[in-house]
């Protein structure tokens, strides 16, 4: 209303309905905030998800940001240990991330059991006990809009659960009678695989839980299909065939009939969600057989992909192959990073995935395009007589990789003694190393980074809004000789029977506990000084389940052997434990439960259906007319500890990389050799099992094997704290949260002591908080 319109309506109303007026504008201009000064920006889209940490790596997007800024580069000499909340197990060793809501910790403890504390003091709110077989690494959460109704997701085995947040018991209207059934709904007969267990805790989206799996890396495992399930009922709302069937994309890439036998193609690591765009992102693993693809010759899609899906309805949207037809179990585990970045003059969403290979494959996020070149490489082809690998790789050309592919022997360690290098120089010499050099029978195979090299599950993080990548790693080389063996010889088996049937196994046990656990444990089993602990006694002390638990899942320092399927990690139990030495929780045993002392509101998992699985499937398809998988790496992942720092340093490391210019920015050795001990190395095999917090304040934080938790500046890499955790290998992603106005660090550390001559007491063990002084204290 124009002024003068404005006086003349005051005018004709009368003085005192003029004043009324005047009283009631002046109220509403008291309450409507003044625009003179301006207010605090506002906070781009990303920051609401980053300024909690109630996901499974932080937040949907799993960059391991958080906006909190109390905690800086120049106060960070002054961050203390504010308290621990003991694990309270002597011999379990925990991988969890913690999360956060609302002033509550979840975290998993005491005989695997869920606890629920009080975030900024530790005190026990509930804790539900005995949660065996639970996922290890994290646990998922949703709220209702209402937030009435609060429930944590998790898997146990083949079974998918849901606890309510607020009381800590099982949700028995969830499913059937608490329980979905992870065996059911893939789309082939549970008669033919023997697992869908997931080892990571899936993403929360919406009303939904999205989930891969991790049905094992044999011959014959089950297939990797990724599937949406309801929060509320548990119902499977969709599935996307990571191996393709019949009429859809991708079935061509595949030898007929691949999707009846062929498995793997499993997202088994860290899934992202873009919440604004509604898209799930899945590293996918390696097919099934790993180091021979006889039997699925083509480009095996989705091996090894970075996926994009319509988180809501599983739609394909688009995918990327980082590995045609893969023979190095290069999987894509990591995070796919979900940064913006300044790229031609304009902003661009992009996803970078960090691969088990050493390379960054930057895409957009909407189309799957290369922000830069990734040309299809020539790469050295097989010469075994039924392999038909493929011609090239995807290899990015402005990326620089992020580890080693080549292993010369130049690059010997030189720390190596002259007895190492008499016995590594020769192999070296003899051997083959190149990128994508296939495997073979007739001479070693040096690959670099190796199976367990490169970017690992939990290895990647971000500053999404910087377009800031950092990616921890390691080059942990693999040596490689084929051997061929006789599958259907070596399946079969159910962990007990009758006398004779359990010394066949036996046997089968002993060759396979030399292959893959020997160079640990030793010859002996009795352990073998500061790499692996005896397994003398092993059935008096470990259950079967929980032994298969640990191969499948890892524990502590022993990583996970998803190659190992069910069968060979039945024959080598019943080799470490024969009958007369197993105690309860053996094939029809009974675990025994331990009740932890504190708030126990419920005691083990929500009913479960006995296993549906069958023996497992033993040969291919009636009517397979392809070549079949016959061999196995002979030496491979079982190579022994001297081959970890095989070439020269860094042995394991982290690097930023600024995506705004396409450059490595910076790179870094990440913990420290013990038999070297020298900084700035990096610590072998140092890059599993490993996670990073970054802060707007310009700090990384990260864990390392060697036992300590070190803060990095992420302008340069320097390192700007240090902090001895005294523990070998700490496990599990750190969280940070804020309460009550301080900011709060959370690190898992509940793995051995590290210095054999201390005691266990002597170094706290679990859940170690720390936080800046409170004002007006020292």
């Amino acid at each position: 209303m124009k002024p003068f319109v404005f006086f003349n309506f005051l005018k004709s109303r009368g003085a005192k309905a003029a004043l009324l007026l005047l009283v009631v504008i002046a109220c509403v201009a008291a309450i409507i905030p003044k625009s003179t000064t301006p207010g605090p920006k506002k906070k781009p889209v990303s920051s609401k998800q980053h300024s909690v940490w109630r996901d499974y790596g932080g937040s949907p997007d799993q960059s391991k940001y958080v906006d909190f800024t109390q905690i800086t580069k120049q106060n960070i000499n002054q961050l203390r240990l504010e308290y621990v909340y003991p694990s309270g197990d002597k011999t379990e060793a925990y991988k969890f991330n913690p999360i956060i809501v609302d002033g509550i910790m979840y975290v998993l403890a005491k005989n695997n059991s869920l606890v629920a504390l009080e975030a900024a003091t530790g005190k026990e709110i509930w804790i539900h006990s005995n949660l065996r077989g639970i996922v290890q690494r994290g646990i998922n959460f949703w709220e209702s809009k209402d937030k009435k109704q609060k429930r944590l997701l998790t898997c146990f085995g083949n079974s998918l659960q849901a606890i309510d947040a607020i009381t800590g018991k099982s949700i028995l209207t969830f499913g059937d009678h608490g329980s979905v059934d992870l065996k059911q709904g893939l789309d082939r007969d549970t008669a033919l695989f023997t697992r869908a267990a997931f080892t990571s805790p899936g993403k929360i989206f919406e009303n939904l839980l999205i989930l891969g799996s991790f049905p094992g890396e044999a011959l014959f495992s089950g297939p990797g299909h990724v599937r949406a399930f309801d929060v509320i009922t548990g119902k499977q709302v969709w599935i996307f065939h990571t191996i393709p069937f019949p009429g859809e994309p991708g079935y061509e890439t595949w030898p007929k009939d691949a999707y009846k036998y062929a498995g793997g193609c499993n997202a088994w690591g860290d899934i992202s969600i873009d919440v604004k765009r509604g898209i799930a992102f899945f590293p996918l693993g390696a097919p099934t057989y790993d180091y021979d693809g006889s039997d699925r010759e083509g480009m095996d899609l989705y091996g090894d992909c970075i996926l994009a899906l319509d988180a809501r309805t599983g739609k394909h949207l688009w995918h990327f192959q980082t590995v045609h037809h893969d023979l190095w179990d290069y999987d894509m585990t990591a995070a796919p990073q979900l940064v913006t970045i300044m790229h031609n003059g304009k902003k661009v969403d992009v996803v970078a995935g960090a691969s088990k290979g050493g390379y960054l494959y930057v895409l957009d996020r909407v189309t799957g395009k290369p922000i830069w070149p990734i040309p299809e490489t020539p790469v050295p082809q097989s010469d075994m007589p039924h392999e038909h690998t493929w011609p090239t790789q995807p290899i990015p050309t402005v990326i620089p990789p992020f580890t080693k592919h080549i292993a010369l022997l130049s690059d010997l360690n030189p720390y190596f003694t002259p007895e190492e290098k008499a016995i590594w120089g020769p192999r070296l010499a003899a051997a083959k190393s190149a990128p994508f050099q296939p495997l073979s029978d007739q001479y070693e195979t040096v690959s670099i980074p190796g199976a367990f090299g490169g970017a690992n599950f939990e290895n990647t993080a971000s500053n999404p809004d910087k377009g800031l990548v950092y990616v921890l790693f390691a080059n942990e080389p693999c040596i490689y000789k084929l051997k061929k063996v006789n599958h259907t010889q070596t399946r079969g088996g159910n962990g007990g029977g009758q006398n004779a049937a359990a010394a066949a196994m036996a046997t089968a046990g002993k060759g396979a506990y030399v292959v893959n656990c020997q160079s640990c444990h030793g010859e002996d089993r009795g352990g073998i000084n500061g790499i692996g602990p005896t397994l003398l006694n092993l059935g008096s002390r470990i259950p079967a389940a929980d032994f298969k638990n640990i191969l499948t899942l890892g524990r502590g320092r022993m990583p996970a052997q998803p190659h190992l399927d069910d069968a060979t990690i039945n024959s080598i139990y019943a080799f470490l434990a024969p009958p007369p030495a197993r105690g309860r929780g053996g094939r029809g045993g009974v675990i025994a439960e331990t009740i932890p002392v504190g708030p126990v509101v419920a005691s083990g998992p929500a009913p479960m259906k006995p296993s549906s699985f069958g023996a497992g499937m033993k040969d291919y398809p009636e009517g397979h007319t392809t070549d079949r998988a016959e061999y196995v790496e002979a030496n491979g992942n079982g190579y022994g500890i001297d081959a970890v720092n095989l070439l020269s340093p860094p042995w394991a490391g982290l690097a930023c990389y600024d995506l705004n210019k396409g450059i490595m920015k910076w790179t870094v050795g990440h913990g420290t050799d013990p038999k070297v001990g020298i900084d700035g190395l990096g610590y072998p095999g140092g890059a599993s099992n490993k996670g990073m917090i970054v802060t707007p304040t310009g700090i990384v934080f990260a864990t390392s094997r060697d036992g300590h938790l070190y803060a990095y500046d992420a302008d340069n890499g320097k390192k700007i704290w240090d902090f001895d955790l005294q523990r070998s290998n700490p496990n599990g992603v750190p969280a940070m949260f804020e309460e009550n106005g301080r900011q709060y660090l959370v690190v898992c550390a509940s793995t051995p002591i590290r210095d054999k001559t201390k005691g266990e007491e002597s170094a706290p063990k679990g859940y170690l908080v720390f936080a800046l002084p409170k004002k007006g204290t020292k």
